[in-house]
């Protein structure tokens, strides 16, 4: 049967609080789904939030005080979903872990909510947010299957953080690299991931293409120009297709806790951020997007809730997956083109084999 899928990229912002973020991912995802959305994925620490232009007080050999207040509100900010600092893998993806008494799950409810909103819109979320676990933070990224009750994978990236995020993130294990397999309406996905800046180690990204992926994910807090070159490397290196979200973020969109400690007065017009999600196919071309200086939280909180695709900040690509094995008569890197009796990769605690359907 055909192999085509729906898919999305919802360039949004975090909103002021944890459940007013939720209630939009809700009516995007809804949204969607009105337009025929399969499967859709938000940006980089889109549930928590991304600190943009936050230092946290911080200089080599000092700490203000400020900055730990800052922080905590950044960690009341965050996500419980109720998974382990070492990761529980399996154990927690299929509820096994112990629950406190008198509490039936684990968490904060925010897995419960998403699962939730997959099956009632019948739409894959792939969300990036910032999960708490113990006193730690992690940037990460989940997988929510509508056709299961509960999440598909939860990757604790980043494998590697970037710059001043080493202050605030801890590192994950690269064990979390691992592709999940899923079928939406018998369309088959072998679905991976990295986060921003990740996406640029090669080795990193070897790891997933050795995994055989036809949908690789990439939500973003990059929005400089030279992003959507390296996305289209990705689909045409790994000949799958690429999803890239990006946050679309004025100055005074910042949470207080970050603007009121700021050093000059900016001018909150100010984008911080202009997002350039896109859609990239596996021969490198670019199927939809980069959208720039627009969130689809504005257009469909407001009165024109059906504006044209790519230009609501939801950038919507019916896709084919069958593209993939077509790419592959000519280059599969993970394979016939690998030169594997030359080149071998490793990870540590990670089986490169494509995981079986």
């Amino acid at each position: 049967m055909p192999q085509k899928l729906t898919v999305a990229v919802a360039q949004a912002r975090t909103r002021s609080d944890l459940p007013s973020t939720l209630a939009a991912l809700k009516r995007i995802t809804a949204h969607a789904a009105s337009q025929g959305v399969q499967l859709i994925l938000f940006p980089e620490a889109y549930l928590g939030g991304y600190p943009r232009t936050c230092d946290f007080g911080a200089a080599v050999g000092a700490r203000g005080a400020h900055g730990r207040e800052q922080f905590l509100k950044y960690f009341q900010s965050a996500v419980d979903l109720g998974d382990t600092p070492a990761g529980a893998g399996d154990d927690w993806v299929e509820r096994k872990l112990p629950t406190a008494p008198g509490k039936s799950s684990r968490g904060d409810g925010t897995r419960e909510y998403l699962e939730q909103v997959a099956q009632e819109t019948g739409v894959f979320i792939a969300t990036g947010l910032i999960e708490k676990a113990a006193g730690t933070l992690y940037c990460s990224m989940v997988f929510v299957d509508p056709s299961c009750d509960r999440l598909a994978n939860a990757f604790w990236f980043p494998v590697e953080k970037t710059g001043s995020e080493r202050l605030v993130w801890g590192q994950g294990s690269a064990a979390t690299l691992k592709a999940v397999t899923t079928e939406i309406n018998g369309v088959k996905l072998t679905i991976g991931g990295a986060i921003c800046w990740e996406n640029f180690m090669p080795l990193l990204r070897q790891s997933l293409y050795s995994q055989n992926v036809n949908l690789y994910l990439a939500p973003t807090a990059d929005a400089r120009d030279t992003w959507l070159p390296l996305m289209r490397t990705i689909g045409g290196e790994g000949r799958t297709f690429v999803l890239s979200s990006n946050q679309c973020v004025r100055y005074n969109e910042l949470p207080s806790w970050i603007t009121d400690h700021a050093a000059t007065q900016e001018d909150g017009s100010r984008y911080v951020c202009r997002g350039g999600s896109s859609i990239v196919g596996p021969m490198g071309e670019v199927l939809a997007g980069p959208i720039w200086e627009v969130a689809v939280d504005d257009t469909i909180d407001g009165e024109d809730a059906a504006s044209s695709q790519n230009h609501d900040g939801l950038a919507i690509s019916e896709i084919d997956l069958e593209d993939c094995e077509r790419g592959r008569l000519d280059m599969d890197v993970a394979g016939s083109y690998s030169r594997n009796d030359a080149f071998k990769l490793t990870v540590e605690g990670l089986d490169l084999n494509p995981p079986p359907f």
